[in-house]
């Protein structure tokens, strides 16, 4: 395609084009070659935009097997499937892959979700959904597709070619086949250019890759997802853990949706939420969320405030000092808020987050802390004594103290957040604990008391000879 036409391509509005093509197209012959040009999810996308006759207009133009692959890509298939009756929804639950079935089937309440399977005449069908179901949701199985085509170990490179031409009508995920023993159990993979290539008198047994990856059923996705984005690989399969038979595969798009629910829950823990918040969920729920981790940062915060409360006596005799003390909490903060985001990053990004990685990253974290925690501090020391020297009711000496205070307060707090903000993920982690829980506002109420007991610790030390 030229540089032009993709542009073109570009600037063409497929939401508009597919509106305009189902509320003019009165024939449904007409209609459906008239969607055939567009992709399902392009489709999918204007579904809400669709008033319920326009809807059952859709589907009867383009039938059962054409809508399943569309409802696949709806964020909320409930919506759609509710304004049909229970025995077209499980016509179309009938042509979805299991995976994709299952998730439609969620998004109804749960005396639909019972009529529509009980609607289901297919017996496979029926016992791939409930196969899926019954996967914890951190399970591979619960996202794994029973699309896939199986070769058995001991077939030829004809028969393997007659295989994949008499599955490939039912199943799409073709460009990597696997290979099982008798008994089921997976033996290796093999690539579909490497099959077609290969002459019908070959042996099979040379195109076979038996070190393939894979993943287990009932094996955590969220402790295993960065050992998976090691590979490349269109198709995972996924295996039973007690005999190692071939169960399914975990498809590319599954491994986007997995990297995101991930990221997602890491970004919610980091945030001091027990889960993601959905913009939809009940209000109840997103509490439910919040709360906990809120109780325990009030205590931790009721810790810092008995911290300043030991002081009293310095801030009574010193109250100026009261007014840099948020400067000095707000920087340590920030530096435990940064090295605890470089951290549970090193260690998601690495398969193997070695004892000699972790070392290296509090330390480097560490020095990185200290070396801006000597700048900033350099910087709050003459602005700090600038500022108290413009006021001129100071004298010089008490000016230099306060200033000299704050600058190696700052210092200090910040180089002691960079600590534990590098140690406090990477201590979870040895102990086998998801380091994304030592969340942001954890660090940072952390630092907080760090800070203020060297805030007004030197306080103490430097400054009350001033006033006494």
């Amino acid at each position: 395609m030229d540089q032009k036409n993709t542009f073109e391509r570009g600037a063409r509005d497929y939401r508009a084009e597919i509106l305009e093509c189902i509320r003019q197209n009165a024939d449904a012959v007409a209609l459906r070659a008239a969607l055939e040009k567009y992709h399902d999810n392009d489709i999918a996308s204007v579904m809400e935009e669709l008033t319920r006759e326009e809807r059952v207009k859709l589907l009867d133009a383009i039938g059962y097997e054409a809508m399943s692959d569309i409802v696949s890509y709806l964020e909320d298939a409930g919506e759609y499937l509710s304004d049909l009756d229970v025995a077209e929804v499980a016509d179309i639950i009938e042509q979805m892959d299991a995976d994709d079935a299952l998730t439609a089937l969620d998004d109804l309440d749960g005396e639909t979700r019972a009529e529509v399977l009980a609607h289901i005449e297919d017996a496979e069908v029926k016992e791939e959904i409930a196969l899926l179901d019954s996967y914890e949701e951190d399970d591979f199985g619960s996202y794994m597709s029973t699309n896939f085509i199986e070769i058995p170990r001991n077939a030829t490179v004809k028969s393997a070619m007659r295989t994949l031409i008499a599955k490939a009508g039912e199943n799409d995920n073709i460009h990597t086949l696997f290979v099982t023993e008798s008994d089921g159990r997976f033996y290796g993979a093999i690539e579909l250019t490497a099959l077609i290539v290969a002459r019908s008198e070959d042996a099979l047994e040379p195109l076979i890759c038996t070190t393939f990856p894979y993943v287990c059923d009932k094996e955590s996705v969220s402790e295993n997802v960065e050992r998976l984005r090691g590979y490349s690989e269109d198709l995972i399969p996924v295996l039973s853990q007690e005999d190692r038979t071939l169960l399914g595969v975990i498809t590319a798009r599954d491994m986007i949706e997995i990297v995101d629910a991930e990221r997602g829950d890491d970004y919610a823990k980091l945030a001091a939420l027990s889960g993601e918040d959905e913009p939809d969920e009940p209000l109840w729920k997103s509490i439910k969320k919040r709360v906990p981790w809120l109780v325990i940062l009030l205590f931790m915060g009721l810790a810092v405030s008995a911290v300043v409360g030991l002081f009293e006596g310095v801030v009574a005799e010193l109250p100026m000092i009261v007014a840099f003390q948020s400067l000095i909490l707000g920087m340590a903060g920030n530096v435990g808020t940064q090295s605890l985001a470089v951290t549970v990053r090193a260690i998601g990004t690495a398969e193997k987050f070695r004892i000699r990685q972790q070392l290296g990253t509090v330390w480097r974290e560490t020095r990185v802390a200290l070396l801006n925690g000597v700048v900033l501090g350099a910087i709050s020391f003459l602005i700090v004594g600038i500022y108290l020297g413009a006021l001129g009711d100071y004298s010089h000496g008490f000016t230099l103290a306060v200033a000299g205070c704050v600058g190696l307060s700052m210092c200090f707090a910040m180089t002691v957040s960079g600590f534990t903000g590098a140690m406090i993920p990477i201590t979870l982690y040895r102990f086998g604990v998801d380091p994304a829980v030592a969340s942001g506002p954890l660090i940072t109420t952390v630092n907080d008391l760090v800070a203020v007991l060297s805030y007004y610790g030197l306080a103490f030390a430097l400054l009350l000879g001033f006033v006494t």
